[in-house]
């Protein structure tokens, strides 16, 4: 068992030194002892806490602890670097606590990096030329981008992507640019994509493997997330190397030369193709290092000097790999500490397993990703038009080896533990989706406790169940500190407390959330989810739950807030549905419908030739829906802005049949025509239509009016629907057709005109406010509280005082009101977006596909059969 190397009687505590009085800190009477860290990123840090925890500080009565950092600020979170462009400031990227470096007596001096080691005479020496003598020393260097030796990779323009001071700089040139590219599809590549189609660049990414993310996905895989991207406006290029950057008459990059001949105009370059150990450091004090780079350590971390330790990406641990990854860095530092306090420890190498979010899609791999174990078997799942991709590795003896998910990694915090074990079900059913045979939700609960959860910290199922709240866990363990993918897990893994909120995000309800956008003005998801989410979601992207549901209130409280009322202007694009994405719903084949607003289903004959033109000319399948609508289907997303120039040309408008919003409000011909109408229905449907058009809602919202008792427009059946009497309108509302038929409520009856629009007004504010997510007002009506009875003493007796603010809003509202296909055919920069391929913008998608039925057209069938399933059984046979 090692020993410790301190002495048994109490060390002296140096205090804590800046660097204005570090010259005499360094030469006052030491300890007998003094640790010395090179490097202050996320790995130092750990290792400080480490020491921390260990005892092993001045303030501990341990030895002097010195830390030299090269940046300008103490260690912060790589790993969310790229959160900086969504909001996050350099502090709130911090990982060291406030205090922290006083309370234990640590002397951190920032900006000052080493410069020399004398291993001989054990010592370290600053770049400002400070002295320290160590008798232990740590060195936790990291590593440096990668910059391939092309012609003009130093001109002005060019950058890595590295350190908060890269983001700087990127952010300020990019001010001045229109395009921007980066070399590298790996992990830090997409992210600097990400940062730089944020900050509003056309962006292109280069990539030499031919698949993005080379290392953590297969082929398939690469292919899921490469679709994907694509349809989020980048630029890819695959399979091909960056030869030269070009530069103008100013020396200032104007494009990109690339290994196929092509050439890539380009006013701002990102090199992120890998990292390298930084060991220079090491090399020139004699220390052991590979051939390929990297500090050369043992399993107690030490290096070819007992003195002198390594940790992080700079080494190269025992089993001959430089691990690039946070979670390998924090255990050597772990090890070395315990090492260092003269415990048992070592490492001997980690789980490369990751999960992390990319350009908003879900990338994760665990264990054996690529099936290189020999006579391991593959069970796969995918479908490139959702962009969903999912791999399972299965050893002969059906132990579960490793995987890669793309697209939907809901199931990596429980699969990835149980890597090492034979799986209690069938592995095709963890990754087919619901009703095709799964997926089948195994849970946290089915794990051993020794199953590690959170890799970054090495801790176990048994070591979280230990305690009862996710605040603890994180102090006592650290679990859900690092990378954040265990966080999920490890929520249901502890006591299930009743919880109201609307998403792991946000313990407020949708109406609270709403309550509190309205109330504070706050017009960016961001800025709620910082101000008012859950600690732990802070900072973050949020959830397919409050995503939509945040975009939909902000849509809705537009005009009363001062936000954009276009749901695919910035931040709000990324909120959206699928079918928002394209102003249209999405088929099964891949094509898009489009359904123009007929108000209460009146219609001209000139109107009815540019419909039946339109279809014609694009080759679409008509059909007149039960919502008195034409609806054209068939329609490839390139297609949808030359179609809808034609219908705006004509005077169609938005039917918004993809948002949670007014559908249609139907009518009967009432007492123009029909001899039992006793009031004109079909002006009051076009009236209603056309005021609460675009009215974004919790869920969809449908009306009917009809002209007499008969009822013939099923108003009835509708969210709110009227009905005319002898003295004027009756008013119902909570109806609802579909699976769960329920008859409306009369909340008000013999209406004038101007009564009626009050009430469906407040009404309609009224549920927009305090309705959950997805609720349509039948199932609000019977869940709020007081029902129906409440309702009609809020919007009609004004119970509660709100009528007045009410109405204002609906106001706001109506005056509004933009068409949304309107504004984005007069807008090129929108319309950039209605492309199949980002790369090839006039080339249509292959795989919608149409053929003839009575004397229309149909998607393909046969190319329909299913998503692409390749699943072998463990005998090797298909099934």
């Amino acid at each position: 068992m090692p020993v410790s190397p301190f002495p048994t009687s109490p060390a002296t505590a140096a205090s804590s030194a800046s660097p204005s009085t570090s010259a005499r800190a360094a030469s006052a009477s030491t300890p007998a002892h003094t640790i010395v860290v090179v490097g202050h990123g996320m790995v130092g840090q750990r290792f400080l806490e480490a020491l921390a925890d260990r005892g092993l500080t001045p303030a501990a009565g341990g030895p002097r602890v010195v830390v030299l950092c090269e940046e300008p600020r103490p260690a912060y979170d790589r790993v969310h670097l790229t959160s900086y462009f969504s909001g996050t400031s350099p502090e709130e990227l911090s990982m060291v606590e406030a205090g922290f470096m006083e309370t234990h007596g640590i002397e951190l001096y920032v900006g000052d990096p080493a410069a020399a080691v004398d291993r001989e005479g054990r010592t370290v020496t600053s770049r400002s030329g400070l002295t320290f003598g160590y008798d232990t020393l740590v060195l936790a260097t990291g590593s440096f981008p990668f910059v391939p030796p092309v012609p003009g990779k130093d001109a002005e323009g060019c950058f890595v992507y590295r350190t908060i001071e890269d983001l700087l700089a990127i952010e300020a040139y990019a001010k001045n640019a229109r395009t921007g590219a980066v070399v590298g599809g790996g992990l830090l590549g997409l992210e600097a994509a990400g940062a730089l189609k944020g900050l509003g660049l056309e962006t292109h990414v280069v990539e030499f493997a031919p698949r993005l993310m080379p290392v953590q996905v297969d082929e398939g895989g690469g292919a899921a997330l490469l679709r994907t991207i694509e349809s989020m406006g980048l630029s890819v290029h695959t399979g091909v190397g960056t030869q030269a950057v070009t530069t103008g008459e100013d020396g200032a990059v104007n494009g990109m030369a690339l290994s196929d001949g092509s050439t890539l105009a380009t006013d701002l370059v990102v090199f992120s193709a890998g990292v390298r150990p930084r060991d220079q450091l090491a090399r020139d004090c004699g220390l052991e290092v590979g051939p390929r780079g990297g500090i050369v350590v043992d399993e107690e971390c030490r290096t070819s000097d007992p003195a002198v330790f390594a940790i992080g990406e700079c080494a190269l641990a025992s089993d001959g790999r430089v691990y690039g990854l946070v979670a390998p860095g924090y255990e050597m530092a772990v090890t070395a500490a315990g090492v260092i306090a003269g415990r048992e420890a070592s490492f001997t190498g980690a789980d490369l397993s990751t999960k992390l979010k990319l350009l908003g899609v879900d990338v994760a791999s665990f264990g054996d990703a690529h099936g290189a174990a020999e006579g391991c078997l593959d069970v796969v799942y995918a479908d490139s038009r959702s962009g969903v991709y999912k791999k399972l590795v299965i050893g002969a003896d059906g132990t579960l080896l490793g995987g890669v998910l793309v697209g939907d990694a809901e199931q990596y915090g429980t699969l990835r533990p149980m890597t090492g074990t034979v799986l209690p079900v069938p592995p095709e059913q963890l990754v087919l989706p619901a009703g095709a045979g799964g997926p089948v939700a195994l849970g946290p609960s089915s794990l051993p406790d020794e199953a590690v959860i959170c890799s970054c910290h090495n801790v176990t199922k048994g070591a979280i169940c230990e305690h009862s709240t996710l605040p603890e866990v994180k102090k006592c363990t650290k679990a859900g500190t690092g990378c954040g993918s265990c966080v999920k897990v490890i929520g249901q893994l502890l006591p299930q407390a009743q919880d109201a909120g609307l998403c792991g995000c946000f313990a407020r309800t949708r109406g609270e959330l709403y309550e509190i956008v309205r109330t504070l003005g706050i017009t960016t998801f961001a800025e709620l989810l910082d101000a008012h989410g859950r600690e732990a979601a802070r900072g973050g992207d949020g959830c397919e739950v409050c995503k939509p549901t945040v975009g939909s209130i902000i849509a809705s409280l537009a005009p009363t807030v001062g936000a954009s009322g276009y749901v695919l202007d910035g931040e709000q694009a990324a909120l959206q549905d699928t079918n928002d994405h394209f102003l249209a719903n999405l088929q099964k084949n891949g094509s898009y419908s489009i359904v123009p607003r007929i108000p209460g289903g009146e219609i001209t004959p000139e109107k009815l030739i540019v419909i039946g033109e339109v279809a014609r000319d694009f080759g679409l399948y008509t059909k007149i829906t039960g919502g008195q609508r034409i609806d054209l289907f068939g329609a490839r997303v390139d297609q949808l802005p030359l179609i809808w120039t034609r219908l705006v040309d004509a005077g169609f408008e938005s039917g918004h049949a993809y948002g949670k919003s007014l559908r249609t409000v139907k009518s009967c011909v009432g007492q123009t025509w029909c001899r039992y109408g006793v009031q004109d229905s079909v002006r009051m449907a076009i009236d209603l239509e056309l005021r609460y058009r675009g009215l974004r809602s919790p869920h969809k919202l449908k009306s009917a009016v009809s002209g007499c008792a008969r009822e013939c427009a099923e108003a009835r059946g509708k969210d709110f629907g009227i009905i005319a009497t002898a003295g004027g309108w009756n008013l119902y509302v909570g109806g609802n057709g579909g699976a769960t038929p329920r008859h409306a409520d009369l909340l008000a009856q013999d209406l004038s005109d101007a009564e009626l629009v009050r009430l469906i007004d407040r009404f309609l504010m009224f549920y927009i406010r305090t309705a959950d997510r997805l609720e349509r007002t039948s199932t609000w009506l019977d869940r709020i509280e007081g029902g129906l009875d409440h309702v009609r003493d809020v919007v009609v007796h004004d119970s509660l005082g709100l009528c007045d603010e009410l109405e204002r809003m609906m106001a706001d509202h109506v005056e509004g009101y933009r068409d949304e296909w309107a504004e984005t055919i007069n807008d090129p920069e929108r319309l950039r977006r209605f492309v199949t391929f980002v790369n090839a913008p006039d080339a249509p998608d292959p795989s919608v596909r149409f053929v003839p039925e009575r004397d229309q057209v149909k998607p393909d069938l046969d190319i329909l059969a299913g998503p692409v399933l390749a699943i072998r059984t463990l005998e090797g046979t298909a099934s």
